[in-house]
């Protein structure tokens, strides 16, 4: 082999590398588009049955089928949304936010309830808070500035939601009014020679991410319809609002259910605000949490070894740990759309590398 040749190779293999760099950056430039892109495939997966009916049983013109699709899909969320006034106001009358000394002295005859029933009493816990100084380091760290930071903030947040709200409704009306669309895109980048298996692998990705989606919903369902029969046991207002903020929660594998749960106790207990503590929210609150333990362990123990070994084709353990790992990598986002890039992975493995001995053992089940 002579120098030229493995000059040639040298050169080849910084390209290859480069261009990978380049191509990683790329795609860490443009990962809100993305985002985008993949909320937009999720919304016309979860359409498409709509679309389709509309066109096939009511004779809608394509387009017109999916404008209505559109604003049925808009309005069901507007309208979820509109729900939750009732609960704000609700909660806004329980905390009388107008009235800020009756609050204060809901909120300390609380504090003076819990500490009494534990057994301590007002004036250890003082002690504790001037020994550790934390009302002295809590004033000197209060600075107004947040205000205006805070301002900056929600006016930022409110923006970037707008555009990405816009972005996916755009994407998704042409990924609805055109199927193949997002086919056709990726098909530019695919070798002549590779389209058969690419096209049988987005079949099968759309099959399994659909039934995977319909899981969801069912194990939402579940979740919504014991957290709402709790909440009414109990006699909490807006029994259903709360029951279905805390079970879409659930949507974020692992950590939602904390959230839910942890949001879930403490509406109860300012439903229940100036009530004694010991005969009234402590009881309402020990039930509302039995609630959430038994919804959790249907949860656990059989919504979601169904959904993911009849949707997904995966193991629950194997689910479990991809989707600590993506957790670990990619923070919330990343457990939320686990299963669905890990589903999508191994179809791919499947469709190219079927001879491959590992792969078969790694996709047997698909």
């Amino acid at each position: 082999m002579d120098s030229k040749t493995i000059a040639n190779g040298i050169l080849r293999a910084v390209g290859i590398l480069a261009a990978i760099v380049l191509g990683a950056l790329f795609l860490y430039k443009i990962q809100s588009v993305l985002a985008y892109i993949a909320f937009a495939a999720v919304v016309a997966l979860l359409g498409r049955p709509i679309v389709l009916f509309l066109r096939r049983k009511l004779k809608f013109p394509n387009t017109l089928s999916v404008v209505v699709t559109m604003l049925l899909m808009l309005g069901l969320v507007v309208g979820i949304i509109a729900l939750f006034v009732p609960l704000i106001n609700e909660q806004s009358r329980n905390l009388s936010l107008l009235d800020i000394d009756q609050l204060s002295d809901d909120v300390n005859k609380l504090y003076q309830q819990i500490v009494i029933y534990f057994g301590a009493t007002p004036a250890n816990i003082n002690e504790v808070i001037q020994e550790t100084e934390l009302e002295k380091n809590v004033l000197k760290g209060l600075n107004l500035n947040f205000i205006p930071n805070f301002l900056n903030s929600f006016v930022n947040t409110l923006s970037n939601f707008s555009i990405g709200l816009f972005s996916v409704l755009f994407i998704s009306f042409f990924f609805l009014k055109d199927s193949k669309l997002f086919q056709k895109g990726l098909m530019t980048f695919v070798p002549d020679q590779k389209e058969g298996n690419t096209i049988k692998s987005i079949d099968k990705i759309n099959g399994l991410l659909s039934r995977y989606f319909a899981g969801i919903l069912l194990q939402l369902f579940i979740l919504f319809v014991i957290y709402t029969i709790t909440l009414l046991i109990v006699g909490v207002e807006n029994a259903i609002v709360i029951a279905f903020l805390c079970s879409l929660f659930n949507i974020i594998p692992y950590v939602g259910p904390l959230i839910g749960g942890a949001i879930m106790i403490t509406l109860t207990m300012t439903s229940h605000l100036g009530m004694d503590f010991s005969t009234v929210i402590l009881p309402k609150t020990a039930y509302v949490l039995i609630g959430l333990v038994i919804g959790q362990l249907i949860d656990n123990f059989f919504s979601q070894p169904f959904i993911f070994s009849n949707s997904v084709k995966s193991h629950p353990l194997e689910i479990f740990l991809v989707i600590i790992i993506a957790g670990l990598l990619f923070g919330i986002v990343g457990m939320i759309v686990a299963v669905p890039g890990y589903t999508a992975i191994k179809v791919i493995l499947k469709e190219f590398l079927a001879e491959n001995p590992f792969v078969k053992k790694f996709t047997k089940n698909l």
